[in-house]
Parts: C-alpha cells; structure tokens; sequence
C-alpha cells in the first residue's frame, strides 16, 4: 500500500514537518524502520534509536525537538495511539476465506448466514446457527447447538462444544476450546473419584477476542459468562460457572478457578492465579504472578502471594530484600544489650 504523509496527517489530525507528498509505503519499529516506512516515538527508552533511525517519517508528540533534517515528522498529541490506528486503517490483515469448502461437513438442521465462510474440514454439527459474514478456518469443529454472531472469526483448530455460544465480532485464535468439561470430581465411599457431569455451557458476548491454545469450560449448571468487550491472550485456562466482567484484560498464563466473577474494567497480568468461589470488584488490576486466595471488593493495584494491596505489598518486599541487614543489626543490638547487663551487673556489685 502507497500513502501520502498528508493523507496520513489528515486522518490523524497531526502536523506535518517536512514533506507532505512523501510516500509511505509500510509502517514499522523505530529500530527497524527503513526507507519509505513510517514509525513512531513515545517512551524514552526509545529515543535512542531516533538518531540512526532510517524511517522516512515518524509520529512524534506535539513540540518534540525536531534536531534532524533529513526526516518528515507528524506531530501527536498520543503518538501510539495515532500509530495503532494507522495500523487498522491501512494494514489490518483480510485473512481471505471464500465460499465453503467442499471438505467441510455442514449438518442438514444447521443454519448458515449470508457471507459466511468455511474452510477446509470445518464441521458444522445439528441444530448450529452461525451468522453473516463469519469466517472459520481448516479444522475447527463445531458441535451441536452452537451460536456464532455475525463477523465473527475462528481459526483454525478451533473446538466449541455443544450449546456454548459466541457473540458478534468476536476472534478466536487457533488451538482454542471452549466448553471442554468443567474439573468436576468426588470421591465415592472407596475413595474413588466418580466424575459429575458438566450439563451447563460457555456463553461468550460481543467484541471478546480469545488467544491461541485458551480453554474455557462449560459449567456444571448455568454458564460460563465471558462478557462483551474482554481481551484474553494465549494460554489461558477459566474453569467452570467463572464470570468474566465486561471489558475485562486477562494476560497470558493466567488461571482461574471455578465459580470466581471477575469484575468490568479489570487487569489480570501474567501468571495470575485465583482460588475458586472468589469475587474480584469492578476496576481492579491484579500484577503478574500474584496469587488471590481471598475476594477483593475494594478496586485497585495487588501484587504478591497472598496479594496485598500494591503499597503494602513493595513496603513489605523492600522489608524482606533487607532481612539479612536486619539480621546482622539485631545481632549487634543483642551484643550491645549484653554489655550493657554486664556493666549493670558490675555496677552493682
């Protein structure tokens, strides 16, 4: 795709310095940028690389010291956010799916909208009603029953068990299952684990991407809700009858056990683990690798295991970071009380 810097400006609202009828040709990292190519500079960790950058063009934010000549630059007020939308407007992938393939298998009772697309292997099973313009790729498999909103795209290897449904719009990444069983076990009178049947299913809502190799269980009765907006990155596991809030962000890695609702608006970072039966409030940002063993129902920053409040938890780890310093002045307190008792001792004799 050929773009002209004034083109690109006009969209964002940004001022030109330099050439406006300069050609953009594609949009890339600051250190790896080339001729033709435009990127962007927002956090000083970055402006390293400004002066040896071969970038055409770079966004930069409003009043930025503009010391070389030899590049075009657009000033922003958010220059990655400006970038990010460059990004959907001129270079969002198409990932080209037409027709139904004659591999795929659709069942006779099955519902198809216009536009729909399925590629090769796809199994469309009894009683599914899959919308408009939806997009499934080689090898997923759908079973009885399932809902897909309209625009939605699965890729491939995708799995979806009976009864779940998806919402409109949403994306899901290939390697994911959604409705497995639910971890649902209990010991009989010899000890021996009976399963328990997971009647339930997974219910997701509009505008939910799911990453790659993600699994969802159904629940035991009722459902899994994940609600409309949330952003789940790859290997991700949400056990039975969870409760996702709208617009929530989960990050790669994390765990969370059965029946723990998730508020709207929260950060679930990498490697967080929740204990079942829990309830996280509205706006709460859990950071990576902490593990939450009780509800939280006031919103705000936790870290650690058991997570504490942030500012409770760094004065905390700052404390264990100078246990061996504590350690040596407890010692030389204890030598000096001795000497102390000695001298009294002495003195009162």
């Amino acid at each position: 795709m050929k773009i002209k810097l004034q083109e690109i400006a006009n969209l964002v609202g940004g001022k030109i310095s330099g050439d406006g009828n300069l050609v953009i040709s594609n949009l890339a990292k600051i250190d790896e940028a080339k001729n033709e190519e435009l990127t962007f500079l927002y956090h000083p960790s970055y402006e390293k690389y400004f002066s040896s950058t071969k970038a055409s063009a770079i966004l930069v934010k409003t009043g930025f010291d503009k010391i070389r000549n030899d590049i075009s630059y657009i000033e922003v007020d958010f220059p990655e956010k400006v970038f990010f939308t460059l990004i959907r407007n001129y270079f969002t992938p198409e990932f080209p799916l037409g027709g139904i393939d004659e591999t795929a298998f659709v069942h006779p009772s099955a519902e198809i909208g216009e536009g729909t697309a399925l590629g090769k292997n796809v199994v469309v099973s009894a009683g599914c009603k899959i919308g408009e313009k939806v997009k499934i790729f080689h090898n997923t498999v759908l079973s009885d029953n399932v809902e897909i909103g309209d625009g939605s795209l699965l890729f491939q290897n995708v799995s979806i068990r009976e009864n779940c449904k998806v919402g409109k719009r949403a994306i899901i990444h290939p390697g994911t299952v959604i409705g497995s069983d639910g971890f649902g076990f209990n010991p009989d009178e010899k000890g021996v684990y009976q399963k328990i049947p997971q009647v339930g299913n997974v219910i997701i809502e509009d505008d939910v991407e799911i990453g790659a190799n993600v699994t969802i269980d159904r629940a035991s009765l009722g459902s899994t809700q994940i609600k409309s907006g949330v952003k789940i990155d790859n290997l991700v596991q949400i056990a039975h009858n969870v409760t996702v809030g709208r617009n929530t962000v989960i990050s790669s890695q994390t765990g969370i056990s059965g029946s723990t609702k998730i508020g709207k608006n929260c950060i679930l970072a990498g490697q967080v683990g929740l204990v079942g039966h829990i309830e996280i409030a509205d706006n709460t940002i859990l950071l990576a690798q902490s593990g939450i063993s009780k509800s939280i129902k006031k919103s705000g920053k936790y870290f650690g295991t058991p997570a504490k409040e942030l500012s409770s938890a760094l004065r905390l780890e700052a404390h264990l970071r100078s246990l061996p310093d504590y350690a040596e002045r407890i010692k030389e307190l204890e030598s000096q009380v001795k000497t102390l008792r000695e001298e009294i001792q002495k003195s009162n004799k």
